[in-house]
């Protein structure tokens, strides 16, 4: 997606406005009113930072307006900016509504209309080479990660008509624009990741690959909108990806270390060893084919011996000959496909042979390598899996992603505990960087109450106890439904669902009984209504007015002891004599937490309770006030007759 416009860069730096008046003349074409001093505040510290090259931390809270008020001075940037967000709903709200205002805005200033484009993971487009061979897949080939594939072929067949019909139509190849969609096994028989394209030089289609279109768009953009996973692609791979850029606005920034650390994971699993295995029998002998499915079974044979959790002893012997088997496989059958050429009979299939059996030996290497660097765990059922991820992406982010570029990374919740050091080192940052707290427009001592049921015990099993549940019935029938439930776990969420349900009347809209755009639409729409579910609702849930003026949480969202993860990290910590806890979990839930409480006002008119269950924000010394310290200024209570008064006035208004 792209506005017409001039091309990136035309007309002088010294010719431009400043950020401000950018700012000014983006507001009043929005919404007629004036910036918020908040807005001001940022887009200024951006302008500077950029001046100075320096890189920015702005934590800027929910209301601030803070899209435009990075996409302001980045257009005064000589040269092109890229912006990326952890979520799609989030770069929706860029390309669909604040770019195209903005850009209409600031035409007048800037004597143009700046370009803009959307940029997405190659995978998210229509290949035509793969669609090609699309219906000759084999049913069971397409459909080896589903455990009943019987009977699912007509349907597969189906979605692949559909979307045929859509290629002769689509201007982009974007999946995005395929309305209605199709199932993820259906868009896999069409569409090629990275790692397995021959190349635009090498492939039939390369003129007409909308991918490549994408990426041409791209670079002759004045702004660029990617997401955080191909950002961290791109940081991995190189920087060959992403535009070569000035400015980088990371946006949702305390999700970009989670994302580059799944990037960086790596996993075996017999049903992708298998697909491997098929994927190489046309171009390797068929005892070296045997041999690929003989590490697929020894895998299977590892697998099922192992419980599921952190391997903290190195890998098992059933574990250790898969692998060893797998590497010695995948490094025989690449040596005997060779290169790919151009004139090769079907280039495209060799290349996807190619990746995945380098991918397949890459994983074997780096779990018989047992660094340090990395933990290994085995994913629980259905989904078996031996999975490899960095202990810590820090280091990788301090050489990747600061050099040449100005970066601003900005969210609602960054300063943790009051502070921004923690959100700092995740991201590689240990120096050189400056910070900058905007506030919220929002008056939060008047608009909401933080309400923590002291009086309950601490939690330990896991769960909903009668207590919590006995104090979220109380809530609830206080307000009379209007209440988003927050859950530490399905099985919690699952029990207050039928709890409220058998002792009331309100409507209850549970996670997973429907999707959850359409479960948020009911919540919306239905004054006596309740909405519960687990950490996906915890952010990205927007339900401004008098919808939503109860948000209850369970328990302080700290990382289970079984996150390989979390917990290698946190004994990381240990061993070095830190406190693990402290500096692993506890920001974690900070995070999480901050996310949660962030539901209940969503603009300037909200008024609701934020009601905790959990007593250790009250009576935990040392962490329970860290936590209090990273969330909104809420005015503050554990008294139950407090703000039950307070949800029956809400009630009756």
């Amino acid at each position: 997606m792209a506005v017409e416009g001039m091309s990136a860069g035309a007309g002088s730096v010294s010719d431009m406005p400043d950020a401000l008046e950018l700012l000014a003349a983006a507001v009043a074409s929005v919404s007629g009113g004036d910036t918020r001093p908040g807005q001001q505040a940022m887009a200024a510290a951006i302008a500077d930072a950029v001046e100075a090259r320096e890189h920015l931390l702005v934590q800027a809270g929910t209301g601030t307006g803070k899209s435009l008020a990075y996409l302001a001075p980045a257009l005064t940037v000589d040269g092109p900016v890229v912006i990326s967000t952890a979520t799609l709903a989030l770069q929706s709200q860029l390309v669909e509504k604040d770019l195209p205002r903005l850009s209409a805005a600031v035409k007048p200033l800037l004597g143009r209309e700046p370009v803009y484009a959307l940029l997405k993971g190659r995978h998210h487009y229509l290949c035509l080479a793969k669609m090609e061979h699309a219906d000759e897949e084999d049913p069971q080939d397409a459909l080896f990660e589903r455990t009943k594939w019987l009977g699912e072929a007509g349907k597969l067949g189906k979605q692949i008509v559909r979307i045929r019909e859509w290629a002769d139509k689509t201007l982009t190849g974007d999946r995005d624009e395929l309305d209605p969609g199709v199932d993820d096994t259906a868009w896999r028989a069409v569409s090629t990741p990275a790692r397995e394209c021959v190349g635009a030089t090498r492939c039939p289609y390369g003129p007409d690959c909308f991918a490549e279109l994408s990426r041409a768009r791209a670079r002759e953009a004045d702004i660029v909108v990617t997401n955080h996973s191909l950002l961290s692609v791109d940081m991995l791979a190189g920087r060959h990806i992403v535009p070569p850029h000035k400015l980088l606005v990371i946006d949702e920034a305390h999700e970009l270390a989670d994302r580059v650390s799944s990037a960086a994971q790596a996993e075996l699993t017999p049903s992708a060893m298998d697909a491997t295995a098929r994927a190489a029998r046309p171009f390797v002998e068929p005892e070296l084919f045997l041999s690929l499915q003989e590490s697929a079974d020894a895998l299977t044979v590892g697998l099922a011996d192992i419980q599921p959790g952190r391997l903290t002893e190195g890998l098992p012997p059933g574990l250790l000959e898969a692998c060893t088997l797998i590497d010695a496989g995948t490094r025989q059958a690449l040596t005997a496909i060779g290169e790919v050429k151009a004139d090769d009979p079907d280039p495209v299939r060799k290349q996807q042979a190619r990746a995945l059996l380098d991918d397949a030996s890459k994983t074997a290497q780096r779990l018989l390598a047992d660094s340090a660097q990395d933990v290994a765990w085995v994913d629980a059922e259905p989904r078996r899996a031996l999975v490899v991820a960095p202990l810590s992406v820090a280091g990788l982010l301090r050489e990747k992603l600061y050099d040449e570029r100005t970066v601003i990374a900005t969210s609602a919740t960054l300063a943790l505990g009051g502070k921004f050091d923690t959100i700092a080192q995740a991201l590689g940052q240990t120096d050189g960087y400056r910070t900058l707290d905007v506030g919220s427009p929002f008056d939060y001592q008047k608009q909401g109450i933080l309400y923590v049921a002291a009086h309950l015990p601490r939690p330990t099993t896991s769960g909903l106890s009668d207590a919590a549940g006995k104090e979220l019935l109380t809530l609830i029938n206080a307000l009379g439904g209007r209440t988003l439930g927050l859950f530490s776990s399905r099985r919690a969420a699952q029990q207050a669902a039928d709890l409220v349900r058998a002792q009331t009347d309100l409507t209850v809209l549970l996670q997973g009984d429907e999707t959850l755009p359409i479960l948020v639409r009911k919540f919306r729409e239905d004054r006596n209504s309740c909405l519960f579910g687990v950490m996906s609702l915890w952010q990205g849930v927007d339900v401004p007015g008098d919808a939503c003026q109860l948000v209850v949480i369970d328990r302080l969202p700290f990382p289970r002891p079984d996150e390989p993860l979390a917990a290698a990290r946190s004994a990381a910590v240990d061993a070095s004599g830190g406190s693990g806890f402290a500096a692993v979990s506890v920001p974690i839930a900070a995070i999480r937490l901050a996310q949660g409480v962030g539901r209940l006002i969503r603009s300037t008119n909200d008024r609701g309770v934020v009601a905790v269950l959990d007593s250790r924000l009250e009576s935990a010394r040392g962490y329970g006030s860290f936590l209090r310290a990273s969330l909104p200024p809420f005015w503050y209570t554990t008294k139950p007759e407090v703000v039950q008064g307070a949800l029956k006035r809400l009630a009756a208004t």
